[in-house]
């Protein structure tokens, strides 16, 4: 995830409406697969994994990122979290790449490197910003290299040797209002972040907003601010 992002929001990173919603999302995405050992590429702080141990039965977290400046450990709700730099191979059963891949110049490879280290049957949930035009200031604040439609990020996974399962866009419910103003500010890509603290009502507004768009996740091909995808290494 963008630590440019959780160093903005700091200890309010969890009742943001962003967030919140997006890791709504991430529990109906995965859901079904019931998963129990974790592995977060480029985790940060490793928000995702961490509510994925206090909301789920996921047994525990390998949180890596090469911007930790030492290994440590901790725990959520009684389950472990690794905090390492790297990792060899491991049994891990569920990779979670949040909003990474537009990060790197090879994002296929990136998804390869960590497909070689986890076992067959292993399920990749990942998160890009979508849709190259919508590009504005915010990207370049937080150092991306681009965005995606839902079939590119589809192709990358399948091309990275892993089987797609699922696809679909999230944030459809404030695509329209996000697409008017980065497109009437499209000349404008001065580096600034366009996610900031906001008021209780404001939160609330959104978070409900995103729930009534929530049953229709798994269908949305169509538009949203950011792409999932499930896939499976075969």
């Amino acid at each position: 995830m963008d630590l440019k992002e959780e160093d903005i929001l700091g200890a309010d990173i969890g009742r943001h409406w962003y967030y919140r919603s997006k890791a709504a999302a991430l529990r109906r995405a995965v859901g079904r697969l019931h998963p129990q050992r974790l592995l977060d590429v480029g985790a940060g702080s490793g928000f995702f994994s961490r509510h994925l141990l206090a909301e789920t039965a996921a047994q525990s977290a390998l949180c890596v990122d090469i911007g930790y400046p030492a290994d440590r450990d901790d725990s959520v709700a009684g389950k472990p979290v690794l905090y390492r730099r790297d990792t060899g191979p491991t049994d891990c059963d569920l990779v979670l790449m949040m909003d990474v891949l537009e990060h790197v110049d090879d994002d296929r490879g990136l998804v390869r490197l960590y497909a070689d280290k986890v076992p067959s049957g292993a399920h990749f949930l990942v998160t890009v910003p979508a849709f190259q035009f919508l590009w504005s200031g915010h990207d370049v604040f937080l150092e991306h290299k681009r965005r995606y439609r839902l079939g590119d990020i589809e192709k990358t996974m399948s091309d990275a040797g892993l089987d797609v399962v699922h696809g679909a866009y999230y944030f459809g419910a404030v695509f329209p209002l996000a697409a008017i103003v980065r497109l009437a500010t499209r000349g404008d890509t001065t580096p600034r972040s366009s996610l900031s603290k906001q008021g209780a009502l404001t939160n609330a507004l959104l978070t409900a907003a995103c729930a009534i768009e929530l049953p229709l996740f798994p269908v949305n091909r169509l538009a949203g601010l950011s792409a999932f995808v499930l896939a499976k290494k075969p």
